[in-house]
């Protein structure tokens, strides 16, 4: 009987041993922190070759405006952006023969106003309308098809595919693309205004 009950003393330290080291290590382990909130164009400056697009991103503040909606929005955001070789790809003086409104246009043209992930942009009804306007209101909208997790976009006058996605994080998603999306609304020839009318001359004959 003395032998059975001091053979159980080191078992039963060994099993207090190991419960008081369990209990410490679940008492010190951090938790594990909260994701931080989204940085758009952080997202853009640590892949280093977007430098031109972030440009006409803080030019046009538009930037700073999806940054500011991200913690509000329930749609999300989806971005396409074009690396710097799009933008030297581009005919000489392109951006530059743009005026103001229209460089903001074109920013905008590349903003979903809501997230997409790939698989989604696959199936998505055309046109996808993205927050770019024309002076008449009108939403200037994107054209995709896919296959086999393959994406196609198409302005009407560009096609690209979308070949990396550098967040897919919802309420955000940025896509790379290999060309600018230049909308097609840009290259419409307007027709010439109607010369107006000449004006009818009315005379009034009064008899004296």
């Amino acid at each position: 009987m003395a032998s059975a009950t001091v053979s159980s003393i080191p078992l039963t330290l060994s099993a207090l041993f190991l419960l008081f080291t369990s209990t410490a290590l679940a008492q010190t382990a951090p938790a594990a922190a909260p994701p931080g909130p989204l940085n758009f164009t952080g997202i853009l400056e640590k892949n280093g070759q977007y430098t031109y697009f972030l440009r006409l991103l803080a030019k046009s503040q538009v930037g700073s405006q999806i940054q500011n909606q991200l913690n509000s929005t329930t749609e999300g955001f989806t971005v396409l952006a074009p690396t710097d070789n799009a933008f030297n790809n581009l005919k000489a003086g392109t951006i530059n023969s743009l005026d103001e409104q229209k460089k903001v246009q074109l920013v905008l043209f590349h903003v979903l106003p809501k997230y997409y992930s790939l698989n989604d942009l696959q199936f998505v009804s055309n046109p996808v309308r993205t927050q770019a306007t024309g002076q008449d209101g009108g939403v200037y909208g994107l054209n995709f098809t896919g296959q086999n997790n393959q994406v196609n976009v198409s302005t009407g006058v560009v096609e690209t595919q979308i070949n990396n996605a550098l967040t897919q994080q919802k309420p955000l998603a940025i896509y790379q693309v290999d060309k600018v999306l230049l909308p097609a609304e840009f290259f419409e020839v307007k027709s010439p205004a109607e010369a107006p009318s000449p004006a009818t001359r009315i005379i009034i004959r009064v008899q004296l």
